[in-house]
């Protein structure tokens, strides 16, 4: 597909009710037709691995076509340079998390743009260092323990972040660093317990979301029956 055959079909989808449906979960439709994530995926398997491609579709600005972008483009050709001007251009929740676990998370310097974005204070690069986490800590096999446990300590000092974007992140990526393996489930309970006694409604919020899962029973043993594997 060229790149004037994918826009042509990303309008056919606009439909006015599909946005206010998007709108209602916090997606920036400024710039959107409401592509359905499964024509999005069908329309990736026909141009991955072009980057050019995938660059002049995030260029575009277009929200459907930057997420397009992020299933599409070669993670072994996407530079930390180009990762730092798409962050500059997230302008929605759904694009950080999709270009974060679709792409980003791939490339090499993906733990490093971790933990340089969580001291951002741009609200959606920052969600993106913590979307990352989350994501490396479900996908990255090869990370050792430390690498999390740093990741931790990060979490903590997001945790008194009250913006939506930012607090839902953390407490993403505090929930999945714990469901990783045994050892740090327990170093994330004892993180979401510093947390709780942090005097910021976000911190709480997160500290109590986190542990009621990480303490669940069926967490543990979830954990066990993947370690088993």
């Amino acid at each position: 597909m060229t790149y004037v055959e994918i826009l042509k079909k990303m309008k056919s989808y606009y439909k006015p009710e599909n946005l206010a449906g998007m709108a209602r979960f916090g997606i920036n439709v400024e710039k959107a037709y409401g592509v359905p994530t499964p024509v999005l995926w069908r329309m990736a398997r026909q141009i991955r691995g072009d980057h050019a491609l995938a660059e002049r579709l995030w260029q575009s600005g277009i929200h459907d076509a930057k997420i397009l972008a992020s299933f599409a483009d070669d993670p072994a050709q996407v530079t930390e340079e180009q990762m730092e001007r798409w962050a500059r251009d997230f302008d929605s929740w759904d694009v950080v998390d999709q270009c974060c676990n679709r792409l980003f998370r791939r490339t090499s310097c993906a733990h490093r743009k971790a933990l340089e974005w969580t001291s951002r204070q741009e609200e959606y690069i920052k969600r993106a260092g913590y979307v990352l986490m989350a994501c490396l800590a479900v996908h990255d096999k090869e990370a050792k323990d430390s690498i999390f446990e740093r990741h931790l300590r990060l979490v903590k000092k997001g945790a008194t972040d009250e913006r939506n974007f930012v607090k839902k992140a953390v407490n993403w990526a505090l929930r999945q660093i714990g469901k990783r393996n045994l050892r740090l489930r327990e170093s994330a309970i004892k993180t979401a317990k510093q947390i709780q006694k942090l005097d910021s409604k976000s911190a709480r919020w997160i500290a109590a979301d986190a542990l009621r899962e990480l303490i669940s029973e069926k967490t543990v043993v979830r954990i066990r029956a993947r370690s088993a594997r």
